[in-house]
């Protein structure tokens, strides 16, 4: 009897914790602290729909008392619902971005990559395997602590990862995101070492960081460290004439300013994970709820507000500098994103198609910075078409 009410107990308490967490697939975080939940959710999903199966299972299987039985049963129920809302998504999501990649790269692209570059990528949009197991990474090499330059007194460090073998390789300069204010070249190493073993020299860089350095100073970085990676590709084994742009959020907003300059160093491409591109708009209409407290965020990146300084939000704004000519463009950004609203992302795309090659891919139930969790739903989605842009801009042209 003691051993039925333990399991008993035990099967309510896991039920509630399942729903506890299944919930933020559909609940917005309405601060930073509770973000890593609305973050983290949707990507663990199939996780969690097999904790909510298993919280059914000892509802049927162990517990006699009916009514507790019956609540069990309930929550795991809901916890199963809100997980397979994600999940049965996924074949539809697939298909819209393969759809977004033939109409932005050519119903061909896919047939200008190599072969052998071809052969290494994902062979899937989403395996289930991986979601459990992890995504398989190759040998890399991994270089850390060089320092490019010194600005202001602040030593600006790179980390590079490299193929297993010596030889010259297409370049992809990674900028981490953090609300222009922390972070470090560290960031997202596993997708860094990931790249790197699929025949990529992959340079994440650093840049100072607000309010203490205000823009322009992170764009004077980021142009700096891209000289100097210009200067020193054969040290590196890259190729400067085959580098692409890759950031995540305030680090996709410097990305895109770097490549967008009139006078911006050449590069292949740019890859903007959910980066705030209209300043002034974001300003306006910040999301709601906005966990990050958007307008603070922007006046110490930009050192003022909107009223005391519009001019300065335009020149930080990315969307002002799109012309004709400008390098293709892939726009990753998250539908439940309370940092960076999809509709940005959107507007960027719509703005670019004039004149220029861009693909904007959306997924439906991710938050911001839905990468951080490598093996996750959205990142595999993400991480397939991502590579084969990457291989389409840095091999097939």
């Amino acid at each position: 009897m003691f051993y039925k009410r333990v399991l008993s107990g035990f099967a309510l308490l896991l039920s509630l914790i399942s729903l506890f967490l299944s919930s933020w697939i559909i609940i917005p975080a309405p601060n930073m602290l509770l973000l890593p939940l609305a973050v983290g959710a949707p990507e663990i999903s199939p996780w969690l729909f097999g904790l909510n199966l298993l919280c059914l299972l000892l509802a049927f299987f162990c517990i006699r008392q009916r009514q507790l039985q019956r609540l069990v049963c309930t929550l795991s129920l809901i916890g199963l619902l809100i997980c397979a809302s994600v999940l049965v998504n996924i074949p539809l999501t697939q298909m819209q971005m393969a759809k977004a990649m033939k109409q932005g790269l050519g119903t061909d692209y896919l047939e200008q990559i190599p072969v052998q570059i071809s052969a290494k990528m994902q062979s899937y949009p989403f395996s289930l395997v991986n979601t459990f197991r992890g995504i398989p990474s190759g040998k890399t090499r991994h270089q850390t602590g060089i320092i490019f330059a010194t600005s202001a007194g602040v030593p600006l460090k790179m980390e590079v990862y490299q193929p297993p073998a010596v030889g010259k390789y297409p370049a992809v300069v990674v900028i981490y995101g953090g609300a222009w204010q922390y972070g470090s070249p560290r960031a997202n190493f596993e997708f860094n070492q990931y790249i790197a073993s699929r025949g990529y020299t992959v340079f994440a860089i650093d840049y100072r960081h607000a309010p203490k350095y205000r823009f322009p100073a992170q764009l004077d970085d980021v142009r700096t460290a891209l000289n100097f990676i210009h200067k020193h590709a054969d040290e590196y084994e890259a190729d400067p004439e085959r580098m692409v742009l890759l950031g995540r959020s305030a680090g996709a907003h410097l990305a895109m300013l770097a490549a967008y300059q009139p006078d911006a160093l050449p590069v292949r491409a740019v890859v903007n994970y959910y980066g705030p591109v209209d300043l002034t708009e974001g300003y306006k209409t910040p999301p709601r709820p906005d966990p990050i407290n958007s307008r603070a965020v922007l006046k110490a990146f930009i050192g003022g507000s909107l009223e005391e300084l519009p001019n300065r939000y335009q020149i930080a704004s990315p969307i002002n500098y799109v012309t004709r000519s400008l390098p293709p463009t892939l726009l990753v950004y998250a539908r439940h994103d309370h940092l960076v609203q999809a509709r940005f992302g959107r507007q960027m795309y719509e703005r670019l198609r004039n004149g220029n090659i861009a693909v904007f891919l959306e997924i439906p139930w991710a938050e911001h910075a839905f990468d951080a969790i490598f093996n996750g739903v959205s990142n595999q989605l993400a991480l397939y078409y991502t590579e084969r842009f990457l291989a389409w801009a840095l091999f097939s042209q």
